[in-house]
């Protein structure tokens, strides 16, 4: 099998979510910003970028990982060809422009529609994904920064199609991002110098592009210590003049290519600011609040890496799919000891069955996580952004979808792999499937934008005990609703006791957090993790149990054999997923009851 078009996406779930499940043709389109978008403008965009995808961005997947990076001695990093040719078929559809405003010239697409497409990119080629943040960076310059700035940056960037990132992390900071040393000395006006030294800087430099917008947080002189004290600034490869020509090289350097696990057609670059030339910068809005305006960027960036995560399981999970309906060996379980019987696909092993039904439960659970986040994300936009109180409390609830979104889905995804490499046996372990690359790609998942516990704590201390639980309580109360009204009739009685129990078990755990929190922050530390999995276990089963609904409705009409089928698979998998997966909520509870400090207070020489 040759790896080259490998990609498998599963478009009728994407439609499924966008317009049977959170229904944006009546809750987003048509409405406010979105006035001029219709359901058919929407199907028909995704389906043709889906082709695109499957044909056309995935070609260089296997052969751009292969054919890696190269730094020469100033700094410039040669990208492989095959990942140039195929980022020029995505510039030349202008898909770059999908979920830009219609301010800058872009297509003005809802979040729910741009990310089921970023779902198909990511999953096509996660590591041409990066190469385009350039657009999303213009973005936020049109969004943060002053007149003359938008005027320097933006239009350009999207035209000549410049590329962008986002700089943060320092050597000796690691995820602490309040302990850089990166410093910033005012020069006149908006412009300022930096230095200082960043790492793990996602395609920090690449020679498909005539410039790169970086946006680096720096700690201007005399500024306070922590992340409060940190101020962002757009830093380009080239100096942009104020009509948006090119002026000099600026001193912002790659000075180093991480040799990676995964990923490595995406050029993971240490940077050097203002070493052998000064690197030159605009303080962005004039304004010092850097870390919330990086927030900006990094709430995307971890959205980003949760869908990720999802398309790489999904299109994993299709690819194992498919060779188990092919692969024939061994007899079936029940005429084993028959020495005569005939072999069998191994997708009629009971245990293969097993892993399968496994990794569907949870992609087609995590795409409706996303999808309900980005739907939310929807309603915020709507609303004017953080405008009114109602946009508020939309925003609340995205914030606190996010950690499900970013930490579990890439956790999980990465667990559910090695059961899409099972499927293959020793084939799946080789190159001739992608599913080993798979793995290497999505393993970062778990590590940047904020490692799993990071996410964790996120989620329990600012997303949830900060305003006193009431964000949570109103996202599960719609669970509760969907219970109370018996959703989905007899035919899902059992599913909807199942999560009336995780439910229960959730609340139960919370209560114990604050008990024991209260007793030492240690425990927060020993069970944030165990959490979060918790919640967004029970979330995913919601958003389960809520398809199904819609499966079974449509089940009551529905003719076409073909559909008749994706219904039926809906039904089957909430079932699967709330006998097999939400009990474990209960042993969570369990075990986060009888948390103790023991690992904490023993001394570290016993390890």
């Amino acid at each position: 099998m040759s790896t080259e078009l490998h990609y498998k996406s599963n478009v009728r779930d994407l439609l499924f979510n966008l317009f049977e499940c959170n229904k944006i043709q009546d809750t987003t389109l048509g409405k406010g910003t979105y006035e001029g978008l219709d359901e058919e403008t929407i199907r028909t965009s995704l389906e043709a970028f889906n082709d695109l995808a499957v044909s056309e961005l995935s070609k260089s997947f296997a052969s751009s990982d292969r054919k890696g990076l190269q730094l020469d001695n100033e700094g410039n990093v040669t990208i492989p060809d095959c990942l140039k040719k195929t980022m020029e078929t995505f510039y030349e559809g202008e898909w770059h422009l999908f979920g830009l405003p219609e301010e800058i010239g872009g297509m003005n697409m809802p979040p729910s529609a741009n990310w089921a497409s970023f779902e198909l990119l990511s999953g096509s080629n996660p590591a041409l994904a990066y190469y385009l943040f350039g657009a999303f960076i213009a973005h936020i310059i049109n969004k943060l920064g002053t007149e003359s700035q938008k005027k320097r940056y933006v239009q350009p960037a999207l035209e000549r199609r410049w590329g962008g990132t986002m700089v943060l992390t320092e050597p000796d900071a690691g995820s602490d991002v309040g302990a850089g040393r990166s410093k910033a000395k005012h020069i006149e006006g908006d412009v300022w110098e930096i230095e200082g030294v960043k790492r793990f800087i996602t395609n920090g430099d690449y020679d498909s592009t005539e410039n790169i917008l970086h946006l680096v947080l720096a700690r201007p002189e005399g500024a306070g210590p922590g992340t409060k004290g940190l101020s962002l600034f757009i830093v380009p490869k080239y100096w942009v003049n104020e009509d948006g020509t090119l002026g000099e090289r600026n001193g912002a350097f790659c000075t180093n290519i991480e040799d990676k696990m995964g990923i490595k057609a995406s050029s993971t670059c240490e940077m050097t600011f203002g070493d052998t030339i000064p690197a030159r910068g605009h303080l962005v809005g004039e304004v010092h609040s850097g870390i919330r305006q990086m927030f900006n960027v990094i709430e995307y960036a971890r959205m980003a890496v949760g869908i990720k995560s999802v398309a790489t399981l999904s299109t994993g999970y299709l690819n194992a799919l498919e060779y188990c309906k092919e692969r024939v060996q061994g007899p079936d379980l029940m005429k084993a000891t028959d020495k005569s019987s005939p072999r069998v696909r191994i997708i009629e092993h009971p245990d293969v069955r097993r892993m399968l039904m496994h990794q569907k439960a949870h992609a087609e659970g995590l795409r409706a996580l996303y999808s309900y986040t980005a739907w939310t994300q929807d309603q915020v936009e709507l609303l004017g952004g953080h405008t009114n109180k109602e946009a508020k409390a939309w925003h609340r609830r995205n914030d606190l979808l996010l950690p499900l979104v970013k930490g579990y889905s890439s956790e999980k995804c990465y667990e559910l792999l090695s059961l899409s490499l099972q499927c293959f046996g020793g084939s799946g372990y080789v190159k001739d499937y992608p599913i080993e690359q798979y793995i290497r790609d999505q393993k970062i998942d778990t590590l940047y934008e904020g490692t799993t516990h990071i996410q964790a704590l996120d989620l329990f201390f600012r997303k949830i005990a900060k305003d006193g639980g009431e964000t949570l309580r109103s996202l599960l109360g719609e669970a509760i609703q969907l219970i109370e009204e018996q959703a989905g009739g007899e035919r899902l009685a059992e599913e909807r006791e199942r999560l009336q129990r995780a439910l229960g078990d959730l609340q139960s755990i919370f209560m114990t957090m604050l008990e024991k929190v209260g007793e030492s922050l240690y425990h927060a530390g020993l069970q944030g993790n165990r959490v979060l999995f918790a919640l967004a276990e029970t979330v995913v089963g919601w958003l389960l149990v809520r398809q199904a609904v819609v499966a079974v409705k449509a089940l009551e009409t529905e003719t076409d054999q073909a559909e008749r089928n994706f219904y039926e698979s809906k039904i089957a998998t909430v079932r699967y997923y709330c006998r097999e997966v939400l009990p474990g909520i209960t042993l969570t509870r369990k075990l986060i009851e009888q948390s103790r400090l023991d690992l904490v207070e023993m001394p570290e020489e016993w390890f």
